[in-house]
């Protein structure tokens, strides 16, 4: 029966990059005496070990921005008084702990290190509220080198933001906080953006917010906030989406690009301090879960009059992988698109009886560079890897290069080619299998396979050196999503992420060259890192043009105005979990008269056996016009669900001009009409021709999320280990299987079970191991790989490690 199992799931055994982190899974006790509850602890701790941990400590005390949103009164010093109280408290209940940084404004509490088995002591000091993992965030930028190209179109006048500018807007006045890597404020296209006062730097504690140079001994440098900083506000060479706006700089990640939550927090509520209109944090970790302490902050930062935008995550195409704080309720989460391109096809032509069916477009600079090649003949010329010392002492000009994949990026190649004279390039491949397109190379480049390009060796061998092309017009792709581009919904809040989607895959924007010499360094990067400030910087813009609005006028109208995109596998819009709202357009939003807030939700989950479930609803209608318009309103939803969702609000609605109307909305869901699964629609807002289409999204029966997302192990020394996994809802059943590693640190055989355990809760759980089996048997010294399998209600799910795990 175990074989069938492991043999059904399978399939499902992905691989996960694996960092070290805390477990958050809510525990609380409510026993209706107040001197006897215990703090909430999001995560199932090691409670039996000793080792020191970093935790977020919230107080019950509420913060200053907590308590203004409540109608209360709160001040520094009764928050201070407070924290120093439960400091004391903890001081007094723990044998070694140490508080880090502390916090007031949109958090209420302290960072804390404490050995895990004292956890208990903390929830129980008076005055605690809850206690949070400390965990590690990184840049959302996908490192594939081989594909970046320095050539492509400008991402900011695609979506309008030239159109604005010729408006008069250009985010003047307007305060951007880059929470991030740090920022290069020297870099001629940046410095005229910063003032005297350029930010804080998290990592080493100073005004000095710069970058991690190149030879850091702590790490790796890093030019990810920069580039970032760019997209939002370059003026100078590149321009930026808004580059009048204001730039401020918060350093919290630190060399190799890595930081803490602490630090995320802080900046967070720096950031609202100094006084920042806009908010970009371009940063994440894997997590599907919105209760963290920095969505609390982003939340207030939000409710304090800060528009926060973050990216959705990398790790898309599938549903469920947007992470933190992608999954914050209140912030703006952003997936990214690839901007529009031409698609040709292309067949090449050396002699007679030979051919080579695997030709395709890779890149090219222009469509003219690309037909230019059309009907002609070339003499094509070896020049190994492409590097430039391979052009060396060859006639490449008016030719066409012939390349092999390897060791060095298909742009250096083709820009080598170019460097050289060459009018072309063709790359085959190293390796068996076909090679990505790579839009905006330097010279227009053909692919082959393996195979075909050995082809056309044997062809230069045989002394027949012409090549000739036939070039064809294909198609024309629109924007697109990013494969790459994290999904939702959110567990728990069963939200759509991401709310809106802007250009990430290629983008061209500033870099710190560490070069005081040639300071204006630049460099395309992609990832919701790089789509996240196209909609920071339209923030800007749009609060330019309308400094009445609040933050949820401007998330509704970039939401309410973005653009559907089509799947052009489909002929269809994408999935509401894969763009949101669509792509934004900066002068649609900022010209926007009519809102519709929320600009997306999710009516959540119907699992009701027998009869209809009701859960009700409420929106607003905003008419930001001069003058009464009336609306009418309605409800659809994709296929035959329709018939089982009934959903009753207002037909027409009259709202007299600057004046905003709450709407109800009844949903009723005949679920036991219903397969179990996830159903999209729309709300529909109508007035005269202006049509606002809001995502909407329900589930009936339990919500498919991955029942288990992360499994890895900490080896102590001695074969004992520590095995931690990710459980984003618990778990009833619970296992932990063990396979071989294959040479290449792949899964080979199912060795057998290593432990079994029961109604766990949700967020991270430890146990330890001994590298034993459950049946006692001790494994032979040997590389290994765990899995993790999950089943919670009546789906399951498993995955595998991302490292190979070695018995001594």
């Amino acid at each position: 029966m175990k074989q069938k199992l492991i043999a059904a799931f399978m399939p499902l055994l992905v691989l996960v990059l694996v960092f070290s982190t805390f477990a958050t899974n809510g525990v609380s006790a409510n026993t209706g005496n107040e001197n006897l509850e215990l703090a909430t602890l999001q995560g199932d701790f090691d409670l039996s070990s000793s080792k020191a941990v970093k935790v977020m400590v919230e107080l019950q005390e509420e913060s200053i921005v907590g308590a203004k949103h409540k109608g209360k009164k709160q001040s520094k010093q009764n928050l201070k008084s407070a924290r120093d109280k439960v400091k004391k408290e903890v001081a007094d209940r723990t044998s070694k702990s140490k508080v880090e940084r502390e916090y007031d404004y949109v958090f209420s509490g302290f960072s804390l290190e404490i050995p895990a088995n004292e956890i208990p002591s903390l929830l129980a000091a008076p005055g605690v509220k809850a206690v949070y993992p400390n965990v590690e965030y990184t840049t959302t930028e996908v490192v594939m080198e081989e594909e970046f190209s320095p050539e492509m179109v400008d991402s900011a006048p695609f979506i309008g933001s030239n159109e604005a500018w010729d408006l008069g807007f250009t985010g003047e006045g307007v305060k951007v906080a880059i929470i991030d890597t740090g920022v290069d404020y020297t870099h001629p296209d940046l410095d005229q953006n910063f003032d005297d006062y350029l930010g804080w730097d998290f990592v080493d504690n100073d005004a000095d917010p710069q970058e991690t140079p190149k030879g850091d001994p702590r790490g790796a440098e890093t030019t990810h906030g920069t580039h970032v900083a760019g997209t939002v506000a370059a003026n100078g060479q590149i321009k930026g989406v808004a580059p009048d706006a204001t730039l401020l700089a918060y350093r919290v990640l630190g060399p190799g690009g890595s930081g803490s939550t602490e630090n995320v927090v802080a900046a967070i509520e720096r950031a609202v301090q100094d006084g920042a209109d806009v908010m970009n944090l371009s940063l994440g970790n894997s997590l599907n879960s919105p209760d963290w302490a920095t969505s609390i902050a982003l939340d207030q930062a939000m409710a304090e009059g800060v528009v926060a935008v973050t990216s959705n995550g990398n790790s898309g195409p599938n549903n469920w992988t947007v992470g933190s704080p992608g999954t914050s309720r209140e912030a703006i989460s952003v997936g990214a698109t690839q901007l529009p391109y031409n698609v040709y096809d292309a067949s090449i032509f050396t002699s007679e009886g030979v051919e080579y069916p695997s030709s395709k477009v890779q890149g090219f600079p222009s469509d003219e560079a690309l037909t230019d090649l059309d009907e002609n003949e070339y003499e094509f010329v070896y020049v190994g890897l492409g590097a430039s010392q391979d052009f060396e002492g060859k006639d490449l000009e008016g030719k066409i290069a012939l390349i092999i994949r390897g060791e060095y990026p298909f742009v250096d190649k083709a820009t080598a080619a170019k460097n050289a004279g060459a009018v072309g390039a063709i790359i085959y491949n190293n390796v068996a299998g076909e090679m990505p397109e790579v839009p905006g190379m330097a010279v227009p480049t053909i692919m082959l396979t393996n195979e075909d390009g050995l082809k056309l060796q044997e062809e230069l061998a045989a002394g027949n050196n012409t090549v000739s092309f036939d070039i064809e017009f294909n198609q024309t792709v629109g924007e697109t999503m990013a494969g790459f581009s994290s999904r939702g919904p959110v567990v728990d809040t069963w939200m759509i992420k991401p709310d809106v989607s802007a250009p990430g895959v290629n983008i061209v924007s500033t870099v710190p060259t560490f070069d005081p010499a040639n300071p204006h360094g630049y460099g395309a990067k992609q990832g919701t890192s790089m789509a996240a400030p196209h909609v920071a910087g339209a923030a800007a813009v749009i609060l330019e043009a309308n400094p009445e609005w609040g933050v949820y006028e401007v998330k509704s109208a970039l939401m309410n105005t973005a653009e559907k995109l089509i799947d052009p596998a489909t002929g269809e819009e994408y999935a509401h979990n894969s763009q949101g709202a669509g792509s934004i357009r900066v002068v649609d939003a900022l010209q926007a008269e009519t809102l519709v807030n929320p600009g997306s939700y999710s009516f959540g989950v119907f699992d009701k056996k027998k009869g209809k479930q009701v859960e009700r609803q409420q929106f607003e209608i905003q008419n930001l016009s001069n003058k009464a318009k009336k609306y009418n309103m309605e409800f659809s939803f994709k296929g035959e669900v329709g018939k089982h969702v009934k959903v009753s609000t207002s037909k027409n609605l009259r709202v007299n001009p600057g004046k905003t109307q709450k709407v109800n909305v009844n949903v009723q869901v005949n679920a036991s009409k219903l397969e179990p699964g996830y159903y999209e629609g729309h709300l529909v807002v109508t007035e005269g021709d202006t049509e606002i289409q809001v995502p909407t999204i329900l589930f009936v029966g339990q919500p498919d999320y991955p029942r288990v997302t992360m499994v890895g192990a900490t080896a102590l020394g001695n074969n004992e280990f520590e095995i931690y996994s990710y459980l984003p809802g618990g778990a009833d059943e619970f296992e932990i299987w063990v396979f071989k590693a294959t040479p290449d640190g792949g899964l080979g055989d199912y060795v057998g079970d290593v432990l079994y355990d029961a109604d766990l809760g949700k967020g991270y759980n430890y146990h330890d191991w001994d590298g034993t089996l459950v049946d006692g048997t001790q494994l032979p010294a040997g590389d290994y790989i765990l899995a993790a399998y999950a089943k919670k209600g009546n789906l399951d799910y498993a995955v595998a490690a991302g490292d190979v795990l070695t018995i001594e």
